[in-house]
């Protein structure tokens, strides 16, 4: 059963390292889990110890990946190499092993160039998973349908008994909200990027981008309307936008959850399907 508040401790507990006064490796138990997300707006490293509690994680933008698809391959893995040296200096240890994930659908060659890109850093990648499995293990979710919100698509997922049982992923996201943004506004795309994140313009932003949120629960309803779902979980950065939830509620009239920090659900999942290192 989903336990929204256990999932919001761990995230908490993972954007609390951020801070200077972090724990040293003497409160974490080893092995450590290390989990790679290459996402169409952000790549993010998280750092699991052995009881999945969080010992750091690394973030940086980046347009490397679209659709699942590394369109940048080089850049993708020099930004990975620059995140897991940012690690390994502030953890004062090395990262060898990783796990990494896969969109749904995606195809099997697309899927072996994520995980070259994680191998090229410098990774030993132990363990490929599903991106909504991923968030369904962050989330604790038994049954329900998680919708992955990423930068270029949305992904959504039905869970039975844990697993995924089927997944869709059509083409609208983030990217589409800022476009949005950017058309309106006459600016270009990193500009509208940059205000559409700021909170003054939140008022704005969200009524220009209604209609982008409209269609992307719309993907929602059309996937599971065959489907005997009670909760809708959301996942990915562009759900971190205030009040997407209750668009999709409303669109949907399933309810919906949303944790308190999206964008690191799937990174920390990823990190904890790795089961044992070494063992």
């Amino acid at each position: 059963m989903m336990n929204m508040q256990t999932a919001n401790m761990i995230l908490r507990q993972m954007e609390q390292t951020a801070r200077p006064c972090a724990s040293s490796l003497s409160d974490f138990t080893p092995p450590y889990k290390v989990g790679v997300d290459l996402g169409t707006s952000n790549i993010v490293i998280t750092v699991l110890d052995n009881n999945n509690t969080p010992m750091a994680y690394a973030l940086q933008s980046a347009s490397v990946v679209r659709d699942g698809i590394v369109v940048e391959f080089l850049n993708a893995i020099n930004i990975l190499k620059a995140l897991k040296l940012q690690l390994e200096e502030r953890l004062e240890t090395p990262l060898v092993q990783a796990a990494t994930a896969i969109p749904p659908g995606i195809l099997s060659g697309n899927s072996k160039v994520i995980k070259n890109v994680v191998e090229g850093a410098g990774f030993e990648v132990v363990a490929v998973i599903d991106e909504p499995e991923a968030a369904a293990l962050t989330l604790g979710i038994c049954d329900g349908a998680v919708i992955d919100m990423g930068g270029g698509t949305t992904g959504v997922s039905v869970v039975r008994g844990g697993k995924v049982a089927f997944s869709v992923d059509e083409p609208t996201g983030g990217t589409h909200m800022t476009l949005v943004v950017a058309g309106h506004l006459k600016i270009g795309f990193a500009e509208a990027e940059a205000y559409k994140v700021k909170a003054e313009n939140y008022t704005q932003v969200f009524n220009l981008i209604h209609p982008v949120a409209e269609k992307m629960a719309s993907i929602t309803k059309s996937a599971v309307k065959n489907e005997d779902i009670k909760v809708l979980y959301l996942a990915g950065g562009t759900s971190c936008l205030r009040g997407i939830e209750n668009v999709f509620e409303k669109y949907t009239r399933i309810p919906t959850r949303k944790p308190e920090n999206p964008l690191l659900v799937t990174p920390i999942g990823i990190a904890m399907s790795i089961r044992s290192i070494g063992g």
